[in-house]
């Protein structure tokens, strides 16, 4: 293959004939390649297989981080103990490309690997390193750990995914006409393409932005001088820094850059799209944001034996199915936490990155009711953590640690770790029912339902991200209703969506699932057809081309 005229090894489908080229910090293609920490990979993961099964001209741009983002491991107390190891990757091609970009006025040598569409059925992937003898170590450890905890250590991330990810596409010579940023880490390459393409306009035809943050606070923002003096800007001044973005303080706001030099934005759910546009739209100069519900893809994670039964309407092969696919999921459970699960017995699993809003722990802030959830023996419950915080996250990994301390007084509730796509699979495939519970609105979208449902697990949920979309309650999931939560202090507005939690589960949830089969499977059912007409990747990857790139 020419890699110094590249073009997408596979027949283009004419629908999706326009170049575009895909910038992402993080991409959950496999388990194999661990180049991901949460949600924004697994989304962009499924992107590049919906790309691949639309036959779209599509590439993929990312880093290859020696580390990944860290391996979770236990202390002897089995608390968490983030650890780093050096991961090896024989099916990533050595295309013999190397290039510099300048990183404090000092060139870095950027060498690019290749996953070939062939390997996982995704588009084309490029992932960038540093991590090689030409560069000193300080440089070579910008590619070390996906998210690094020093401020210019990660600035250094951003532009060598933007900065470096622009500049190879004009090294092998793809072109793109679009350039997508999957949230704001590479809009560095920006800088660099204006010096292409000559003018402000003139970019904004090329450029689009997909946000993933509902929160002002939670968008990335860095000290100005410091991404100045780190050539993040490409030789512009500072002052014309200013003048073309806006900025005039010291922060140079990542997002707010973006939504000012792209010709179109959009949010992950049309929730989001909403919460974006009221949370952006006091700043002049930003692109029009609309909405593109983010979908997960389903040839990856769907059970298709679920969906065969399903299809053939064999309930008796979907009850059998569903239960061997929880009673393998219970030998993890057994091998790391030493408890013997029953696949009889109602599960609910609460799997995803840890993260303070997210809640992990909310069924414990009430320990007299949780106690009672546990141990009714009428109707037996089994609860499932999984999941990783941020390594440096302390605030989330005391909530991970008191849960693993937590689960010790029962034999009916386990904390695991390694939360990566194999586990994600195996723990959607042993829930019954799939709890989501964040603060509203503060869930951009929270994919992993759409999984869970693919498994035939049951969508529980908070009303917020791509829920309002997807669930009808009691026909094909569960839903807290919406308060006033405008209104609401944090703390009433947990104890609110607590007390409800409860309530549904006490009420609804768990007498459905041991009192009427026949309609608990039909949930399950409604769950599976709903999900993978409306969430699966290749609408979404459809979307992006007819309303972002055209």
């Amino acid at each position: 293959m020419n890699f110094r005229k590249f073009q997408v090894p596979y027949e283009i489908n004419d629908k999706y004939k326009k170049r575009a080229a895909y910038f992402s910090m993080e991409f959950a293609i496999h388990q194999p390649l661990k180049i991901y920490s949460g949600g924004l990979g697994f989304l962009s993961g499924s992107h590049l297989r919906g790309a691949y099964e639309l036959k779209q001209n599509m590439v993929g741009i990312g880093i290859l981080w020696k580390y990944g983002y860290y391996d979770q491991t236990r202390n002897q107390d089995q608390t968490l103990q983030p650890a780093w190891m050096e991961k090896s990757y024989s099916f990533l091609q050595d295309i013999d490309v190397k290039f510099q970009i300048l990183i404090h006025d000092a060139p870095v040598w950027v060498k690019v690997y290749y996953l070939a569409p062939e390997v996982f059925n995704t588009a084309p992937l490029f992932l960038l390193s540093t991590d090689i003898p030409e560069n000193d170590y300080v440089s070579q450890t910008i590619t070390h750990r996906l998210y690094d905890a020093n401020v210019a250590t990660k600035v250094a991330q951003f532009m060598l995914l933007g900065i470096g990810g622009a500049k190879l596409m004009d090294e092998i010579g793809f072109n793109p006409e679009v350039y997508h940023l999957n949230e704001a880490h590479g809009i560095s390459a920006a800088f660099y393409l204006l010096n292409k393409f000559r003018s402000l306009p003139a970019l904004k035809e090329h450029l689009v932005f997909t946000t993933h943050t509902p929160e002002e606070a939670g968008n990335e923002k860095h000290d100005i001088y410091l991404c100045y003096k780190m050539g993040y800007f490409c030789g512009l001044s500072l002052d014309e820094v200013r003048r073309i973005t806006g900025m005039d303080d010291d922060q140079f706001n990542h997002s707010l850059t973006a939504l000012r030099f792209a010709r179109k934005a959009n949010g992950v759910s049309q929730l989001h799209g909403v919460v974006s546009r009221e949370m952006w739209g006091k700043y002049e100069g930003i692109c029009e944001i609309t909405a593109i519900t983010n979908a997960q893809n389903w040839t990856y994670w769907a059970d298709e034996r679920l969906y065969h039964f399903n299809e053939t309407g064999n309930d008796a092969a979907i009850d059998d199915r569903k239960w061997y696919l929880k009673k393998r999921a219970f030998e993890i459970v057994a091998d790391q936490t030493g408890k013997i699960f029953d696949p009889n017995v109602l599960t609910i699993v609460w799997a995803r990155r840890f993260a303070g809003y997210k809640r992990a722990d909310m069924l414990t802030y009430d320990l007299e009711r949780f106690e009672r959830l546990l141990n009714n023996p009428k109707y037996p419950v089994q609860v499932i953590w999984a999941g990783k915080p941020y390594p440096f996250d302390y605030p989330a990994i005391g909530t991970f640690n008191n849960l693993v301390h937590l689960s010790k007084r029962y034999k009916n509730v386990a904390v695991l770790i390694g939360y990566e796509l194999y586990l994600s699979r195996r723990l959607k495939q042993g829930a019954d029912v799939w709890l989501n519970n964040p603060r509203v609105p503060r869930e951009a979208s929270g994919t992993s339902g759409m999984t869970a449902a693919m498994n035939g697990a049951v969508n529980f949920s908070t009303d917020d991200g791509w829920i309002p979309e997807f669930v009808k309650h009691g026909v094909n999931g569960y839903v807290v209703p919406k308060a006033d939560y405008a209104n609401m202090n944090v703390h009433d507005q947990d104890e609110y969506d607590l007390n409800k939690v409860y309530e549904i589960l006490e009420n609804e949830i768990i007498p459905a699932y041991y009192e009427n089969k026949d309609g608990w499977r039909k949930i399950v059912k409604n769950g599976m057809d709903d999900v993978r007409v409306q969430f699966d990747s290749n609408r979404m990857a459809a979307e992006y081309y007819d309303i972002m790139y055209k």
